[in-house]
């Protein structure tokens, strides 16, 4: 597990010095330098490195489930949406998001490649609503509403991520036109133009006959949270289901499938 460490009065040399380390996080603070180490540099060749111990120790927090590791969070942008966290200064119209255990932070690359996809259809052909299956955080439903969709329901079962979904929407000004509820896709009724899930593979398959009878007419589907190794595992799935296979995107290991109703 990664870990933290922090070096009084660092200058840039030290700096490059962990960054040559292998460094995955670094930032600056009132009185020196703190750094997120990966857990195979060891505070022994910190030292060596350095060529000083007077640096300490602590423990590193995961976002997104422990599988992203940053020291605090930040505001960026996927695309057109720019993301940021609950307090500090961002760009106007930046969908801000709770520092909360739910995953769906907008960092890892699954995430990233939904809200990729999003807007490649919402440009294309804006929909009136979304639903978003294994919602997370809420942000991909909340992206969809700041790029013009309507309404949208997400749905999770967890309830605490159904908690924090909502307490972003009220970050956000947008709890009006998004509707949580707990469960999976076999707890509603109704379809809907554009159906967003970013879970992992197994469920998906699992819940394939569950989640096309929530995709309407000519609807789109998108799904992520699957490793490259297992796309066609994927898409056999939904395509014995009558869905056409659009496109897959890929970041690292990770890709994003796209599928259209047949019907």
């Amino acid at each position: 597990m990664p870990y933290r460490i922090h070096v009084r009065d660092a200058d840039d040399d030290v700096l490059d010095r962990l960054v040559d380390l292998g460094a995955l996080d670094a930032e600056r603070t009132g009185d020196g330098l703190v750094v997120l180490l990966p857990d195979a540099v060891t505070p022994a060749e910190v030292t060596v490195t350095l060529e000083r111990g007077d640096f300490t120790i602590s423990d590193a927090v995961g976002r997104d489930e422990g599988s992203v590791w940053i020291l605090g969070p930040r505001a960026f942008r996927v695309g057109r949406v720019s993301i940021a966290p609950a307090d500090g200064d961002a760009d106007p119209g930046a969908l801000r998001l709770a520092d909360a255990s739910a995953f769906g932070t907008g960092l890892h690359p699954t995430t990233a490649l939904c809200l990729d996809a999003l807007q490649e259809i919402v440009d294309a052909d804006l929909p009136d609503r979304v639903l978003d299956v294994g919602t997370g955080s809420g942000i991909l439903a909340l992206a969809a509403l700041r790029l013009g969709v309507a309404r949208a329901t997400a749905i999770d079962i967890d309830p605490e991520a159904i908690r924090i979904a909502g307490q972003n929407a009220r970050l956000n000004a947008l709890s009006a036109r998004l509707e949580l509820s707990t469960g999976g896709p076999e707890t509603l009724d109704g379809s809907w133009p554009l159906v967003l899930a970013n879970v992992v593979a197994a469920p998906l398959i699992e819940m394939a006959p569950l989640m096309v009878r929530r995709v309407g007419h000519h609807g789109r589907l998108v799904l992520s949270g699957i490793p490259r190794s297992v796309e066609e595992d994927v898409v056999r799935a939904y395509r014995r289901l009558g869905m056409r296979h659009l496109t897959t995107a890929s970041r690292g290991d990770w890709i994003a499938i796209q599928l259209q109703a047949s019907w």
